[in-house]
């Protein structure tokens, strides 16, 4: 379980928003998003503050390196999500994506990529948020589930997920990609492929039966064995409660899953016993970020990158964003 992994990151970036709420730009293609008409605006933005906090101290003290944002605007009510708008790289390499919903075009920030060229080995930076002008779309890590072991970049094709973008992609960041369809149980594609499944050092969970195509669905599965992993099969009943948006971070004392509580509870004994036969689960209760249609893989933006700092150095970086 202490085994160094390629996979698993040691440190994450987390936004705190002061003003969160679900967005309702984006509910016509996020099939998970929901309502809570029980509390006013400023108190699920109050709870959604403190569960953004409960779980950054949560991660702190498993020892991973949380990077903790601040924001204070009013416009921008998915920043709690940075993975889908950024991702790094070993070697020193990180991408900025272009995002299909124009309110979520404001939450790229130049101060976050700063703190990482200033706290990390950063060579260079591959801007890919121009497509937006050509209607071309791939949301991050939301978009893309990737495999830093076997190099492959999986992708539910969707309106957040082109084909194009993919392909350049993985030819800057010497990826395979594998792209395929998924739904939901009402038919209706899967807007973010990290929902969808999770990828481990040494297990995978997916949700198989939303691929309707059995060959491919066969493939990928094979793929992820092929890298020694076991494939543990999420039913929809889980996928719906977010049990595929989960990631394996490096911890103090080796490497953690991190997912909702709710996930978690979704999990039956034998699929826990298999995700902890690698890794130990740390969920935290974030119930209210979940009426945006993400979970806790949404929130947080892995950091494949190498310290400047001596190694074992740990600490929470703060900063307030533009108003």
């Amino acid at each position: 379980m202490k085994r160094l992994s390629v996979q698993a990151p040691k440190g994450v970036v987390m936004i705190r928003p002061h003003h969160f709420g679900p967005n309702p730009m984006t509910a016509k293609d996020n099939a998970f998003q929901s309502t809570d008409e029980a509390r006013k605006p400023s108190a699920i933005a109050t709870a959604a503050f403190d569960e953004v906090t409960r779980m950054a101290d949560g991660l702190s003290v498993a020892g991973v390196a949380v990077h903790l944002f601040e924001d204070e605007t009013v416009t921008r009510p998915d920043s709690v999500f940075p993975n889908n708008w950024f991702s790094t790289h070993s070697g020193g390499h990180v991408a900025i994506y272009p995002m299909y919903s124009e309110s979520r075009q404001s939450e790229r920030r130049a101060d976050i990529i700063e703190m990482l060229k200033t706290e990390y080995r950063v060579q260079d930076v591959i801007d890919y948020s121009g497509l937006e002008k050509d209607g071309v779309y791939l949301e991050g890590t939301g978009a893309m589930v990737l495999d830093h072991i076997g190099r492959v970049a999986y992708a539910a094709r969707s309106n957040r997920t082109n084909e194009v973008a993919l392909e350049r992609f993985c030819t800057h960041f010497n990826f395979e990609p594998m792209m395929f369809g998924a739904v939901d149980r009402n038919g209706n594609s899967i807007y973010h492929t990290n929902v969808l499944m999770c990828i481990g050092t040494d297990f995978a969970l997916i949700g198989t039966s939303m691929i309707p195509d059995a060959a491919r669905r066969q493939e990928i599965c094979a793929r992820l064995e092929e890298t020694g992993r076991q494939v543990i099969d999420l039913t929809i009943d889980q996928i719906e409660n977010f049990a595929g948006n989960a990631i394996e971070l490096d911890g103090a004392d080796g490497r953690v899953v991190v997912m909702s509580a709710r996930a978690l509870a979704s999990l039956r004994p034998d699929q826990i016993k298999a995700i902890e036969a690698s890794a130990r689960v740390l969920a935290f209760d974030v119930p209210t970020i979940e009426l945006a249609g993400g979970s806790v893989r949404c929130m947080l933006a892995g950091v494949h990158l190498s310290r400047r700092e001596p190694a074992g150095t740990q600490k929470l970086y703060a900063a307030t964003s533009d108003r």
